[in-house]
């Protein structure tokens, strides 16, 4: 019975409808290998098991009614920066561990709505400001491929967990690639909504116009499954019209023009293009035109943070010297910007959108598939890789995830998905990109070429057994 916490989210729910395992077991199995998961990655902020053992025996209940909802019975964790009501959410920082809100967020309750079972907060940064996983308050996140790395951040707890396989499906949020750099390195499936397609309110109010919240998983059908539970009702989405790459016009990209990629991500990306044509899709290769957004990602996201100091200060919790020094650097960056800065970046941001919106006109398709990063995992003391194929990364923009910040900037969909090792022996990862509101295509796509590449649904070798 064990290996049931080592199946998808799909393959356990099938299992609970057919009564083959019950909730409580399901979750007790999933609570004994999580614990120790977390001796060996540290992927927790907080251990919810007595109330996800309620939530258990209600989800049998219904089961057993024959009124279960659409996650009814499955173990899943959310991240430390979403609110759950009367649950801690120190979103990774110590000037915050006894914030306890008493609102839960709207996709959160439509996920306990349809059954869902917490067991877990799962660990990020400062108030989710890195694309590592480190915080005062947790300590280090590890990688299941190799404890030595980073899992990638800022959604790192959750994408480290999945990988490790201490429970099959987790909710992450991503405001310039915190879904898809862990997901990336951690070889999972990663999906950032449409902005606006997911509520995250009620919630801290940073970064209002980047973020969205989405599934982090391993395979493309768990992906598929959380986003129909936590989409908005009121938005209407336009049905995927192919289910397979045949005659499918997809725009591909190996670097958008600009981005360093390391020679074997190249390679493997290259490969992976000609199973799509071989497959029968046509690929097109082109690009945005764009440079870099990091800038304008960075002034937006920083100004942002600078502008919310005073209500992070002014909490009752708070004590601004417990700030760590990275957050610290991160907000003061973004008060040395100027009005006219501020509205340049945010004209930009339109401008991205534009170009997107150009580029998917100019070929007919609401496609674009490129690598999600241009390296693999690297060593979990490093903030950032100091090298991406000779490219030095530098301060101040530290522009090593160039791939991914567009997708905030134009709230396109975009899914990450393994594509392979490489030549440290660690994930790579593309990610398929969409035009707004186009999120089903966009999984349709993902789970097509996740077919073609065969990568599964892998849970990093070391945890890849029932006892670890």
């Amino acid at each position: 019975m064990s290996n049931w916490a080592l199946k998808t989210a799909v393959e356990q729910l099938a299992g609970l409808r057919a009564r083959q395992i019950s909730a409580v077991e399901l979750l007790e199995l999933t609570i004994s290998r999580s614990q120790k998961v977390a001796k060996k990655i540290n992927p927790f902020a907080l251990e919810l098991h007595d109330r996800a053992r309620k939530a258990a025996i209600v989800a049998d209940e219904k089961l057993d009614r024959g009124e279960a909802g659409a996650l009814c019975g499955l173990p899943i964790t959310v991240k430390d920066s979403q609110w759950l009501a009367g649950v801690r959410c120190a979103n990774g920082f110590p000037t915050l561990a006894g914030f306890v809100p008493t609102e839960t967020c709207t996709s959160i309750r439509q996920l306990e709505e349809a059954g869902a079972v917490i067991f877990a907060k799962t660990t990020c940064p400062e108030f989710c400001l890195s694309g590592t996983n480190n915080s005062p308050l947790y300590g280090h996140t590890l990688n299941p491929w190799n404890i030595n790395k980073t899992p990638g951040g800022s959604s790192g707890g959750a994408a480290a967990a999945v990988a490790a396989g201490a429970g099959s499906l987790s909710f992450g949020s991503d405001g310039g690639g915190s879904i898809r750099i862990p997901s990336a390195f951690c070889g999972i499936v990663g999906f950032k909504p449409s902005y606006g397609m997911v509520i995250r309110r009620p919630g801290f109010t940073t970064w209002d116009s980047l973020v969205s919240y989405g599934p982090m998983c391993r395979s493309v059908a768990d992906a598929r499954l959380m986003f129909s539970v936590i989409t908005d009702p009121k938005v209407a989405l336009p049905p995927a019209t192919k289910s397979s790459l045949d005659s499918h016009k997809l725009i591909v990209s190996e670097d958008l023009g600009f981005a360093p990629v390391n020679q074997d991500i190249r390679a493997i990306f290259k490969t992976t293009i000609n199973k799509i044509n071989i497959a029968g899709a046509t690929t097109i290769e082109d690009n945005p035109g764009l440079f870099s957004s990091v800038v304008t990602w960075a002034t937006i996201a920083t100004n942002d943070m600078w502008q919310h100091k005073g209500n992070i200060q002014s909490s009752k919790y708070s004590d601004p010297g417990n700030i760590g020094s990275y957050a610290n650097e991160f907000i003061k960056f973004g008060s040395t910007f100027s009005t006219e800065d501020i509205l340049d970046a945010e004209h930009h941001a339109r401008s991205v959108h534009e170009c997107y919106m150009k580029m998917f006109e100019r070929h007919q398709s609401n496609i674009l598939i490129t690598p999600t990063l241009g390296c693999e995992a690297f060593n979990k003391s490093q903030k950032f890789p100091y090298n991406i194929d000779g490219v030095k990364i530098t301060y101040p923009w530290l522009d090593w995830a160039g791939l991914l910040y567009d997708g905030n900037l134009a709230g396109m969909p975009c899914c990450s998905i393994p594509m392979g090792l490489g030549k440290n022996g660690l994930p790579v990862s593309l990610q398929v990109l969409g035009a707004p509101g186009h999120d089903l295509e966009v999984l349709n796509v993902a789970e097509c070429i996740e077919k073609l590449i065969g990568w599964g649904s892998q849970i990093a070798p070391d945890f890849n057994r029932d006892e670890i």
